[in-house]
Formats: C-alpha cells, structure tokens, sequence
C-alpha cells in the first residue's frame, strides 16, 4: 500500500519558472532593441523559421507594421530589456511571423522565453481589465515605480491579479482518483481542482472540493508544490490526500465522469505543462517503487 510521503515532487523546475538572470523591472530603458512578447488575445507573436521559434527582437513594434494598443516594459533577461504588448484583434503577423497559443509553444520555445511569455501574458491581461477603477469609474494611472495602477480618485490601488486554486491526487491504496470535466479533451481525466473561496485554507479548500465535486471525504492532506497557470491567472498548489470514506457521486454541472484507476491502466491524461501530470506521474512512480 502507498504511504503519504511515497507521493513527493521532484524540486526540478517547472515550465513557468522564471530564469535567474531576469531581473524584473518597472521603468523602461532608454532605447534599445528589446524581446517583445505580443499578444492578440492569448496568442503571442513568434519568428518562425524551419529551425527554430524565437521572440522577436526589435526596438519597436513599428518597425514590423505594427502598433501596440497597449505596452508594459517587464525587466531585462541577461541585461536584454523585455516588453509584453497588447495588439488588435484584427491584427496581422508579418512575413515571417505567426501568433500561436501558448500550450502550442510550450516546447518549441526555449525554457526562459516560454516562461516569461507566461508572465507577460498575465501582464497583458490585467493591464486591459483594469482601465478603469473598480470602485467609481475613474480612469486608472499607471506608477511609474510599482507594477500597480491608482486611481486619482479614490486612490484605490490594483495589482495584477493572481487566482489561487487547489489541485489535489486522491488516492486510496494502489488506487488514484481520477474525473472528467465537460470540458476536457475526448477520452482525459485527471485530478481534481478548484479555487479558493473566501474565509478558506488551502486543506479546507481541498476537503471541499472533493466533497463537492466526487461525493467523498479525504485525510491526510498533505502539500506537494506549486505551479503559476496562466490561463489566465491562476496559482495552483498543489496536495495530495487519502480517501477517507463515501461513494462517488459526481456533480454534473462540474464533472461528468469519475473513477479509481491502477497505476498501470491509467486512461489519458493531460500533458507534461501541467502540475496535474506532475502529481499523477510522481503517484505512478512511488507505485513502481512499491512494487519493486
């Protein structure tokens, strides 16, 4: 039988994590050819060759045609500056050029361009859904020393925005608990998952999402790591947890199917980006280890 400690995470890095030589920054350089990581809605501007698939490097987003509705200067990586742009909707790529979802670049881009493009696109994505104060409509100034906006105002102060949400391996013996979102890709199940809801811990969150979700009680609720998701905003920590007792009960609006799998006939599950690969690939190793 697995024990709670047999499920662990590797300290490896995960897809978003951040090199060590980028060093954030607020206040733009003077100019200077920079990485630009473009988005229309969550599709970045990439240069795309028959080799390779890069960020493009320029001093401006004009000198390619096109014009940013909206920019944030990010840092600099290995003392390149580093810019995340908002384009239009009807925005065309150049020759040469083509806007692709992050998930289709998670392994064509080198690891500290695909992270930052992860950053960046959060950046995008709160700098246009905070125009305008939340509180009385004024229009929202950008600090020039802080990643924050203030509304003149009411002096209200918006950060960008970050969703913690649990995601939790249930496991009963050699067994792991595994359902299907509506939503999901043809045949995939994987763990579940949920955010954070207000007066929660993170246990209290993973003992009621279960719950609510597949109709079972859980124990031993135990930390495993932790993985930004930036689709669009999360922050998702990641458990594991033992059944402690119940049927399987789904909840339709949430989950259509569930069931407990051997570690040995598992039905597809998602892609290595994930921490939910992560946490059912470390319950499939301490199973092998067990075995063994």
């Amino acid at each position: 039988m697995l024990g709670v400690n047999d499920v662990s995470c590797e300290p490896d890095m995960h897809p978003f994590q951040v090199p060590h030589t980028f060093i954030p920054g607020i206040e733009p350089p003077a100019d200077a050819i920079a990485h630009w990581f473009a988005f229309v809605g969550q599709r970045l501007l990439v240069e795309q060759t028959p080799d390779s698939v890069q960020i493009p490097q320029l001093k401006s987003l004009s000198e390619i045609g096109l014009e940013p509705v909206r920019i944030q200067f990010l840092g600099w990586l290995d003392g390149q500056p580093c810019y995340s742009a908002e384009l239009s909707e009807t925005a065309i790529a150049p020759a040469g050029m083509a806007f692709s979802s992050l998930r289709e670049l998670h392994e064509a881009l080198t690891e500290p361009f695909f992270a930052l493009a992860a950053r960046a696109v959060q950046i995008v994505a709160w700098d246009r859904s905070h125009q305008y104060c939340g509180h009385c409509a004024t229009p929202m100034i950008q600090l020039v020393h802080e990643r924050a906006k203030r509304c003149p105002s009411c002096g209200l102060r918006q950060y960008p925005r970050l969703s913690p949400a649990i995601i939790v391996l249930v496991y009963r013996g050699e067994e792991v608990l595994l359902a299907r979102s509506p939503r999901f890709r043809p045949g995939m199940y994987s763990v579940l998952a949920g955010f954070v809801e207000p007066g929660e811990s993170l246990e209290d969150t993973v003992a009621r999402e279960v719950r609510e979700e597949v109709g079972v009680a859980v124990k031993d609720i135990r930390y495993f790591g932790s993985q930004p998701w930036p689709f669009p905003d999360s922050l998702m920590i990641g458990f594991t947890a033992a059944y402690a007792g119940g049927d399987l009960v789904c909840e339709p609006a949430e989950i259509e199917a569930a069931a407990w799998f051997k570690p040995h006939d598992l039905p597809p599950i998602p892609g290595k980006l994930s921490i939910a690969r992560k946490l059912i690939d470390a319950f499939v190793a301490a199973a092998s280890r067990s075995d063994a």
